[in-house]
């Protein structure tokens, strides 16, 4: 059964989600921003098949959010290195493991702590902020919809036929 695509939704979280929300694609960019680049590494740490990786790296890559490249110049073989796009999940990706600590596991006992790697202090959880810097709850949050953009117009022409 295909899916419904929501590619040209309204909607930032419906595109996100579309481009990033199938099955095993965040496992993807979490392997990505653990330094996994190749697709034989991804499938191994992952454990999907491989018609399936290769369906959601494409989607990725078509997406913008890994770049697909050979190993070296004259290799047949490629990896996938996250770009601008990718790399910018950053933060998502760490809230989505803050809360997977938090909700998916006994309360401390979650598989690994995450660390600054220059100190070793751990990662403060992430919270969400006003440009002014007050920390925004769901109780306090307000979204104010954009007026849409108006193209140019250009004058239409009438002739008339005698």
């Amino acid at each position: 059964m295909q899916r419904k695509s929501w590619a040209d939704a309204n909607c930032p979280m419906a595109r996100s989600v579309d481009l990033i929300g199938e099955w095993g694609s965040l496992l993807i960019l979490r392997e990505a921003f653990g330094g996994i680049r190749r697709f034989d590494d991804f499938q191994k740490r992952i454990g999907i098949s491989r018609n399936l990786l290769t369906t959601r790296l494409k989607k990725l890559v078509d997406g913008g959010v890994l770049e697909r490249r050979p190993v070296h110049s004259d290799a047949k073989r490629h990896e996938y290195v996250l770009t601008e796009k990718g790399e910018d999940l950053f933060a998502t990706i760490i809230a989505l493991r803050q809360w997977g600590d938090r909700w998916l596991f006994p309360k401390g006992n979650y598989p690994a702590n995450m660390l600054d790697g220059r100190d070793q202090s751990p990662v403060a959880r992430i919270e969400v902020r006003s440009e002014r810097g007050r920390k925004l709850t769901l109780a306090n949050l307000t979204l104010k919809a954009r007026q849409a953009k108006k193209s140019p117009t250009r004058p239409i022409s009438r002739s008339k036929k005698v």
